[in-house]
């Protein structure tokens, strides 16, 4: 990723509508005391995916997460699935992200409702993680490897850092027929995505990191309807976005976005889940 790409991809998520100060104002307008919030407060607010904790719920079942894990979430963002996991399965959880403005938003919500001797945040670079080698039970993460573009590097990277015989499970965008050029180049600059990759690519990657393919879900037409109720949400943010970053920030990011998903309706993007066994020993050379 290029300097200048990377300082892009931050300033999208530092200007993002779903963000610290929007996630605290609906908790206040729902009558929660922001000095004594928990995590039933917080968890129909602060998940930035497609489809809430009941997606994370299926990843964690597909991983089979268990209270003595130690679970990594890779691209974290605000730390709703962290949180979630961390309270409802008990296990530990740590988040790493590459825009330091989230991962400062992660950790005061945690603090917030009194998580943090279970989930911690890292900031640092999903490609060169400043993590140890075979450290985690499970690595997830859903919907944000589109922004990362060294895919080769990115599932090197999380398969160093899982145990022997762990599980990777995530879900993210990939690429359908028809998705050419032009809208290629326009949702890499309106939504900052890079180099996206094909659930072929992704397997192939897996396999030649030593991980064995378990399960790969298309989810294409689930999240066609979930983008679009999205769409709707973020317009429901306008008062809010446009007070906190302005009316042509608005407009720009409801343009971009309303072309990222009529790529979804049109069939030109999809979404994949997919879980993964690490094999026990490391593949010889």
């Amino acid at each position: 990723m290029t300097d200048s790409a990377r300082d892009d991809l931050i300033t999208f998520y530092d200007t993002h509508p779903i963000n610290e100060d929007e996630i605290l104002a609906k908790a206040a307008a729902s009558g929660k005391n922001l000095d004594a919030l928990t995590q039933p407060d917080l968890q129909n607010l602060d998940q930035d995916h497609y489809g809430g904790t009941r997606v994370t719920d299926i990843i964690a079942e597909a991983a089979g997460i268990q209270r003595e894990h130690h679970v990594l979430d890779v691209c974290s963002g605000m730390g709703g699935p962290a949180r979630w996991l961390a309270y409802h399965r008990h296990c530990r959880v740590t988040g790493i992200d590459l825009t330091l403005s989230r991962v400062q938003s992660a950790r005061r919500l945690t603090h917030r409702v009194k998580l943090q001797n279970l989930v911690d945040f890292v900031h640092g670079d999903a490609t060169a993680m400043p993590l140890a080698s075979s450290r985690y039970d499970v690595v997830i993460s859903q919907e944000s490897w589109l922004h990362v573009p060294n895919k080769t590097a990115l599932i090197a990277e999380c398969t160093r850092v899982l145990k022997p015989t762990g599980t990777l499970a995530f879900t993210d965008v990939v690429v359908k027929a028809g998705f050419d050029a032009i809208a290629e180049a326009r949702v890499t600059a309106d939504i900052h995505t890079s180099n996206l990759a094909t659930a072929a690519q992704y397997r192939s990657l897996l396999e030649s990191n030593g991980c064995e393919v378990q399960t790969e879900e298309d989810l294409s037409g689930e999240w066609r309807a979930v983008l679009l109720d999205r769409l709707q949400m973020y317009r429901s943010l306008r008062d809010t976005t446009e007070a906190k970053f302005g009316a042509e920030h608005f407009r720009t990011y409801d343009d971009g976005y309303s072309h990222f998903v009529n790529c979804f309706v049109e069939g030109k993007l999809g979404g994949v889940r997919m879980t993964a066994r690490k094999a026990a020993t490391p593949l010889a050379l």
